[in-house]
């Protein structure tokens, strides 16, 4: 794992290379392999200095998240992290010069690493990025992250770089004082070299800054002017944006705050303390899990059909030009693909492309794409209103309006067109893409592609089966998604799907608050504190109240008898059919829009859903906002709707902005336990109504002792 070697002018080489493994990675065997080989170093009288450095493209990419995922014994992480730090105090202050040469990415605990060098000296590799990403998955540095980062980049712009999980490049790092050279590539070891041939020509001991008499914090200490306002702000800002949801940035800010009073050795211990309780803590597992595991597993298309080759796409077609259609052609086109963009009229398509453009001449604006990259992508959209454009297209999607005669006729007129291996998929988000697939020829190569809007920007694009879609049709669907930079979770044809479906509980649950009285801000309050971007009532205003009185009007007439009424039809068509309160594209719903100011609930809403005198705790609020979504994709995993828990997580978060902390709708059952959650359920149930009383796999699962998942 550690390639030793010493040369003859005695600078010993510790070279990271983890067999088996793309990256270099800090786990059990690796740490305690590199505490051997420096050890030996250290010990040796022939070695002068001790250069560390990476066999791989990278230098390494962090800790193992799998080893952290399973961290349950606080006692047991407390002492290996005692013993790491152990060892880089032992390097900084043992009076061998150590320099670390960093070829790519340094992340996470390599940067940890690497600032318990002496000396650092990057690649000027453009691909390389440095940073503590730790946050992002619900830690923080726990190798002396956050005690060396302060000493050298100074209070502020530490804590910001380490509470938002920045990734910054090799000239920015040094500008920041985390660097002390950036050289050609592959000239890094040379240059760590010299340094520490020079460092043992003067024969002094070689300590860091803050072990050096009269070291001072860069930009004053904690007690400051400075350093306290820093800290006000910063606790304000926070709870503001994570209404204390996410324990990691508020530690950090605690890390930093201690240990910049107090010695290097004590602001360790510091560290691991709070670095242990978050490592062992629900939310940290939750986001390992979500945002690392189980998105990893979508993003490399874990369940694509394996015996279809990959489909390598060049040119699609994009009916609709509406925003919908309009994003999902920039988002192709900066993809590198060509894109015919077609409406009903020329001047329709036209626009169309417009969006895209005022899209570009924002990132060139922001210096993120050159004027002529910028045209590139442009001329790779061609705006038609005619099908016969569409001839060469490995792929239409259609992004039309939902009305199923409408989808029809454009169904059949680029059939009429387009290739016999060619794929047709439908953007639909609420109508079954079966029965779409029955105006098709080749229903086969029907597919359905939910993305999200603005879906430019949103990274989750929900694939649908139909009941005749050919597992090569799914494949080839997948590697579109992958080619486009998005994430896909595959789900079963059924009305609403599963991002609809469970969604739309969010919102019912809201409407039904209100008509009990619960008071307005109670009910949007609780849905933001409780993680959601946005409260459930204000949410509706957003996708509109009238699209969901239409939603629940069709379902009725589809259903027939079968249809469960629920509060939320009453309350949409109370404020829709008499009230004529469509929600924020009208200017007017649950929220007012004034144009000269902001919105705000609007006062007439206690005529129509009078206020109880005794209202229910936020809490209270919260479980129904939040298990009804749980008690949905459960019912939507037991009718083979989604075809496992892990996409349902992945959908979740990435598609209506569930809140990670929680890990989804599955992670949030797993961190109450089954038991727990079905108790709270049948409570719920009792109180609220059927909606609530979880199914009887769910009870066998309590019964059992079972859990989603192992860890």
């Amino acid at each position: 794992m550690i390639n030793y070697t010493v040369d003859s002018e005695g600078i010993a080489t510790l070279e990271w290379d983890l067999p088996g493994r793309p990256q270099n990675v800090l786990n059990e065997q690796s740490m305690a392999a590199f505490a051997d080989a420096a050890q030996k170093a250290l010990a040796d009288p022939a070695v002068k200095g001790l250069l560390v450095a990476s066999a791989k493209a990278d230098f390494i990419a962090g800790g193992d998240l799998e080893m952290l995922q399973k961290a349950n014994d606080a006692q047991a992480m407390s002492n290996n992290l005692k013993q790491w730090h152990k060892l880089f105090r032992t390097l900084e202050t043992a009076g061998k010069p150590v320099a670390a040469a960093l070829n790519g990415t340094t992340l996470g605990g390599g940067l940890e690493l690497a600032l318990a060098c002496h000396y650092r000296v990057a690649a000027d590799n453009p691909k390389a990025r440095f940073g503590f990403p730790e946050v992002t998955l619900g830690l923080l540095p726990g190798a002396g992250g956050t005690q060396r980062a302060p000493r050298l980049m100074g209070i502020q712009p530490a804590l910001l770089f380490l509470t938002e999980g920045k990734r910054i490049k090799a000239a920015e790092a040094q500008k920041q004082g985390l660097l002390h050279a950036v050289v050609a590539a592959g000239s890094e070891r040379g240059a760590a070299r010299a340094w520490l041939l020079e460092a043992a020509a003067k024969g002094g001991k070689t300590l860091q800054p803050w072990d050096q008499k009269g070291f001072r914090i860069p930009g004053g200490g904690v007690m400051t002017p400075g350093g306290m306002q820093t800290f006000m702000a910063g606790n304000a800002l926070l709870r503001e944006k994570t209404h204390d949801n996410y324990p990691a940035p508020r530690h950090i800010l605690s890390c930093v705050f201690e240990g910049m009073q107090t010695d290097i050795d004590t602001g360790l211990a510091i560290e691991t303390r709070y670095f242990v309780n978050l490592v062992t803590g629900p939310v940290a597992k939750n986001m390992i899990r979500s945002l690392f595991f189980f998105m990893q597993e979508a993003n490399k298309l874990a369940r694509r059909p394996k015996d279809v080759p990959t489909q390598k796409f060049t040119k699609i077609g994009m009916l609709g030009a509406g925003m919908m259609g309009a994003g999902i052609a920039h988002a192709a086109a900066t993809a590198g693909l060509e894109v015919v963009l077609l409406d009903s009229t020329k001047e329709n398509a036209e626009k169309g492309k417009a969006y895209s453009a005022k899209l570009l001449e924002k990132r060139v604006a922001k210096s993120q794409l050159s004027q002529d990259g910028a045209a590139a992508i442009l001329a790779r959209i061609h705006p038609t209103a005619d099908y016969a454009d569409l001839a060469g297209c490995e792929l239409v999607v259609e992004a039309v309006f939902e009305d199923r005669a409408l989808k029809a006729g454009v169904t059949k007129k680029t059939e009429a067109v387009i290739g016999a291996d060619a794929l047709f998929a439908s953007n639909t988000s609420t109508l079954p893409i079966t029965g779409l697939a029955e105006a098709s020829s080749r229903p086969a190569s029907f597919i359905g592609l939910h993305f999200f809007s603005p879906a430019e920007k949103m990274p989750l694009v929900e694939i649908i089966l139909g009941k005749l879609t050919s597992p090569a049709t799914l494949a080839r669907a997948m590697d579109f998604v992958r080619a486009i930079g998005k994430t896909p979770i595959v789900v079963n044809d059924a009305r609403g799907f599963y991002t609809s479906r469970v969604f739309g509980t969010y919102l019912s649950e809201g409407m039904a608050l209100l008509q009990e009285g619960v008071a307005p801000a109670l009910i949007d309050n609780a849905g933001r504190l409780a993680g959601m971007p946005v409260g459930p009532l204000a949410l509706a205003d957003e996708v509109s109240i009238e699209l969901v009185h239409k939603i629940a009007s069709q379902t009725r007439k589809d259903l027939g008898d079968q249809y469960v009424p629920r509060a939320a039809d009453q309350v949409a068509a109370l404020m829709v059919d008499k009230l004529g309160r469509l929600g924020k594209k009208c200017g007017h719903g649950f929220y007012e829009y004034p144009a000269d100011a902001r919105k705000h609930l609007w006062s007439g809403l206690a005529e129509h859903f009078p206020v109880l005198a005794e209202q229910p705790s936020l809490e209270t609020v919260i479980e129904r906002l939040m298990l009804i979504q749980s008690l949905e994709t459960v019912r939507c995993l037991e009718e083979g709707v989604l075809t496992s828990p892990a996409d349902a997580d992945v959908g979740a978060i990435l598609g209506w902005g569930y809140p990670p902390f929680r890990g989804g709708p599955i992670g949030q059952i797993h961190t109450l336990g089954v038991a727990n959650f079905v108790a709270a359920c049948d409570r719920l149930a009792e109180q609220c109504g059927a909606r609530f009383r979880p199914s009887e796999s769910l009870r066998k699962k309590s019964a059992e002792g079972s859990q989603f998942f192992p860890i």
